[in-house]
């Protein structure tokens, strides 16, 4: 519209020329161009994601609340009613929606970044695996895109295997938000979910664990390559005592999406983190992507960071339902070698100079 209203002004002054030119360009619709328009709905896709990780859960409390002290309260008891029964499904591998986990608002997420998943090694059906994602980043926007819908095409890479993406077991206390979670087949990160799916739920079965958890997301910055690994053997415990083979996966770019405001270890910032860690679940960070309209404003979208998440090789893990201390720090040892071998063989492939190093804490 300013460029017409530009040209009508040079018509004025006798050149008609660029007026109609730039009547034709309107009446085109060049300014609805079919990769704007898909750029768009990139843009809203994942805002609507955002908005929902982030606020999704609290609002829909209220509004169960308030529905419950209006004259609809009924629906508010029946689906209370409801919840109680259903309590415990989340725990049971939930309630997944091939139709949800295939919606095309996926496919537009997944092309904002782009997000890409990249097979290395054949997963058998006939084995149950643990997924170890890394890192954290600070929504863990490709383990959602990669897991927890169809968009990069997981079922068809991987047939027969059922992917598990698990997430903080507060979050399926939430009214509403635990069924939407659910219906991508997203469960709590809990030791009684994982050995029902694990030992319960025949097998083709992969949990996908975000290994360094909120301690992780604490440190993430654009550019650095840092996981926390030492001393989180929890995984490797559960993946002894079923037998389950331990995968690693790394996703370059993760940490790239967005920025925040890193405290030092002892700084009152660091101290409150780590207390809301403790007794929350979750670690407060400050952080911001782009802004809506303009990528060089501040806001909640993340930055437009390709991320290519690897699925490495599988180590067969032995079944043994009381293992030693000993055998939980072999099996991690060979898990951490086996992630910095997958590190260093993809880094220069997405990115990452050769002389990156993959710093583990």
């Amino acid at each position: 519209m300013k460029t017409l209203i530009a040209a009508y002004s040079g018509a004025l002054r006798g050149n008609s020329s660029s007026f109609r030119s730039a009547v034709q360009d309107f009446t085109n619709f060049s300014w609805l161009s079919k990769s704007k328009v898909e750029k768009q709905l990139q843009t809203v896709s994942v805002l609507q994601w955002v908005i929902s990780f982030l606020m999704m859960g609290v609002a829909c409390t209220v509004i169960m609340i308030y529905i419950s002290c209006t004259d609809c309260w009924l629906i508010a008891a029946l689906y209370l009613a409801w919840l109680v029964f259903d309590w415990n499904t989340p725990n049971k591998g939930g309630r997944r929606s091939k139709w949800v986990r295939n919606w095309t608002v996926w496919k537009y997420f997944r092309d904002y970044f782009p997000v890409r998943l990249v097979k290395t090694h054949n997963l058998l059906p006939s084995r149950n695996y643990i997924f170890g994602y890394h890192p954290h980043g600070i929504m863990g926007l490709g383990a959602f895109c990669n897991f927890g819908t169809e968009a990069t095409g997981f079922s068809v890479k991987f047939p027969g295997i059922k992917s598990y993406l698990a997430t903080l077991a507060g979050n399926f206390r939430l009214p509403l938000l635990r069924e939407y979670l659910m219906s991508g087949g997203i469960c709590p990160v809990s030791r009684d979910t994982i050995d029902y799916i694990l030992s319960k739920n025949g097998t083709g079965n992969a949990v996908v664990i975000v290994v360094g958890g909120a301690a992780e997301s604490l440190d993430c910055r654009p550019g650095k390559h840092r996981v926390t690994l030492k001393e989180r053997k929890g995984f490797v415990k559960l993946a002894l005592r079923h037998g389950a083979d331990l995968v690693p996966l790394y996703s370059f770019g993760e940490n790239d999406t967005y920025k925040q405001i890193i405290f030092e270890e002892e700084s009152w910032g660091r101290w409150v983190q780590k207390k809301f860690q403790k007794y929350v679940g979750f670690a407060p960070c400050i952080f911001h992507g782009c802004g809506l309209f303009s990528p060089s404003s501040w806001g909640l979208v993340p930055y437009a960071s390709p991320i290519t998440t690897v699925v490495g090789e599988p180590i067969t893990i032995p079944k043994i339902e009381c293992p030693t201390e000993k055998d939980v720090d072999l099996y991690h040892s060979m898990y951490l070698n086996s992630l910095i071998k997958l590190f260093n063989k993809y880094k220069t492939k997405c990115g990452v100079p050769e002389t990156e190093d993959l710093e583990v804490n």
